[in-house]
């Protein structure tokens, strides 16, 4: 599974960036706001730090006005993804621009038949939102269960971000789902490593290793 960082703050991504384990990154106008910064300052930030795919979303409505901002954002980076809602209008906007070999990420999925459409207006990727699922009592691990299931019936080739991720759990069990991707939260990201047990048996070693007697010279 491919972790993406869910940010706009490009120190947390150099942070993650280091480590080695960052496949990529999505953004959203909260995110940008978040930063302060103008939103072309960011974007190109983003895309000259990141090697993978990094989704930048339309903020118009309509079909015609997502396909221009999609040809401007593009003009950030070859490796930028056009970020569309989930509305009839966002469907449109998805088949025109796969058409022109721009790649999309649909977002604010929150039902699989929503997922089944973008797939078949040959949306790049799916981004379920299991976290607000979880907010209003449904569970959002059956949503990517779900449209894993009728992905795999099809063999569509449209990718699974498991999206709006609250804590490690999720990851984990996006993972056993065999979800393609995770986009992970900064503060969530720095948890999944952490376990009391490795802690406790790293102290215990150190102090072990201070009775150790040292060699003579």
């Amino acid at each position: 599974m491919k972790f993406f960082l869910d940010t706009a703050n490009i120190d947390h991504i150099k942070q993650i960036y280091e480590l080695g384990l960052l496949d990529g990154v999505t953004t959203n106008p909260s995110l940008i706001a978040k930063t302060g910064k103008p939103f072309k300052v960011v974007f190109q930030e983003i895309c000259n730090l990141v090697k993978g795919p990094v989704s930048l979303e339309v903020v118009s409505t309509e079909s015609a006005k997502m396909i221009e901002e999609a040809h401007k954002l593009v003009e950030f980076g070859s490796n930028v993804v056009v970020k569309i809602p989930m509305t009839l209008e966002g469907l449109k906007a998805v088949k025109i621009l796969a058409e022109e070999g721009i790649k999309t990420n649909v977002t604010l999925c929150f039902s699989p038949l929503q997922a089944l459409m973008a797939a078949k207006a040959k949306a790049t990727y799916i981004s379920p939102f299991i976290g607000r699922l979880d907010d209003y009592a449904h569970d959002g691990m059956e949503l990517v269960r779900e449209i894993k299931t009728i992905y795999d019936n099809y063999g569509f080739e449209t990718e699974i971000i498991v999206a709006s991720i609250r804590h490690p759990l999720h990851i984990l069990d996006a993972a056993l789902l065999g979800a393609d991707i995770a986009t992970v939260p900064f503060d969530v990201f720095n948890k999944i490593s952490l376990h009391p047990l490795t802690e406790k048996g790293l102290d215990q070693f150190l102090q072990d290793w201070k009775k150790v007697p040292a060699e003579k010279a």
